[in-house]
């Protein structure tokens, strides 16, 4: 449900042909995240649940960097690359070597333990740039509801899980994201109320322009009648005049 969350975002950039707005980095670092999780589950044994649903993850989240990167102005298109080479390429395949060429059995799932727990929390504060948006816009237009709810919940149950089974690797970082996780509903409730008030206020200012400009309208069409039937009189008074004058002569 985490990895679907974003889909309506998707949506959104898709109706708007563009990804102007949002930032790729939450989907980078969680595609990061997977891979790394997915690698760690091969290395522990029994570990099917890691494996499928960061198999799922890492799916998933390319698909929605690709999406991004097809709607993206080119200064964010390389950015995006740049980040993706960073962390699924080069840190990733760093990881990997030093943990095969440097350790062996036990303590090669402890060190690429440890590097996950750590990678997981990256992931968590990864939201902080877009809770900072939030608060200085007064807008939660980027950061979906939906999004924060399941990661909670998501942070809730894969702490029971890595408590019930003593991986610890996998339980501590996700106090962190429960944290996270609430303090972005929190967010959410507050500036929720203070977009819609916004977007009320929006729409008056533009009522009372349109109004505003069609009282000036009537008044300069008021004053253009005035100022024709003035010019009408005094043609019509001219003539008047002027037939005086040879009526005069008769």
């Amino acid at each position: 449900m985490v990895f679907l969350a974003p889909v309506p975002t998707f949506y959104t950039i898709y109706k708007k042909k563009t990804s102007e707005g949002f930032q790729s980095i939450p989907y980078v670092v969680a595609l990061f995240s997977a891979s790394l999780l997915l690698y760690y589950a091969f290395l522990k044994t029994n570990a099917y649940l890691i494996v499928s649903i960061n198999a799922f993850g890492c799916f998933i989240e390319t698909i929605y960097l690709i999406f991004f990167i097809t709607f993206a102005s080119k200064k964010t298109k390389m950015f995006t690359v740049k980040l993706i080479l960073l962390f699924n390429v080069g840190v990733l395949g760093l990881i990997m070597v030093v943990s095969i060429v440097f350790t062996k059995g036990p303590h090669r799932v402890t060190l690429v333990g440890w590097t996950c727990a750590v990678i997981n929390l990256a992931v968590f504060a990864a939201p902080l740039s877009i809770m900072r948006q939030v608060i200085r816009t007064k807008s939660v237009e980027y950061m979906p509801f939906n999004l924060s709810f399941f990661l909670t919940l998501c942070a809730t149950m894969w702490f029971f899980y890595g408590f019930f089974i003593k991986d610890y690797y996998i339980a501590l970082p996700n106090v962190l994201g429960f944290l996270f996780g609430i303090v972005q509903m929190i967010l959410y409730f507050v500036y929720k109320n203070a977009s819609n008030k916004s977007g009320s206020e929006m729409e008056d200012n533009d009522i009372k322009n349109m109004k505003g400009g069609s009282e000036m309208k009537m008044e300069e069409f008021e004053e253009k009648d005035m100022k024709l039937s003035s010019t009408k009189n005094r043609t019509s008074g001219a003539a008047k005049h002027q037939e005086d004058i040879e009526m005069g002569k008769v």
